[in-house]
């Protein structure tokens, strides 16, 4: 089965312009065409956008997701792409760790604002700090 742009990227939960973009960058083979010039996608295709839509989820950066689809082969280790993401998951626990710090730092700043003045505002201190 073929499908148009249109119909893949309904069925991939892409929209059209990222699945062009992602052509563009090597993720995606850039499909055949028809003699009218439209884009015809197999199912194979629809099986690549999936998985970059779900590496994009977890936060996978481009070029780590062009370095998993390129382990996808039968004949490459599972430990590649282990590394891959453990280097991910390592980079999204720093993430975590700063995100909590702003959140303390935040949710105490406001606890502490007085909701008075501007004059007094214990939110714009900090911010001026």
């Amino acid at each position: 089965m073929d499908w148009t742009i249109g119909e893949i990227s309904r069925l991939s939960g892409v929209s059209i312009e990222t699945v062009r973009y992602w052509e563009r960058e090597g993720l995606v083979p850039r499909p055949p065409r028809t003699t009218s010039g439209r884009r015809v996608y197999a199912p194979s295709d629809l099986k690549t956008l999936k998985f970059i839509r779900n590496s994009r989820d977890l936060g996978f950066s481009l070029e780590a997701i062009r370095d998993l689809l390129a382990l996808r082969g039968p004949d490459n280790s599972c430990a590649d792409v282990k590394a891959i993401a453990q280097k991910h998951l390592e980079h999204v626990r720093t993430q975590m760790a700063r995100i909590t710090k702003v959140e303390s730092v935040l949710a105490d700043a406001v606890a502490r604002c007085p909701g008075g003045k501007t004059v007094d505002c214990t939110l714009l201190e900090i911010l001026e700090a």
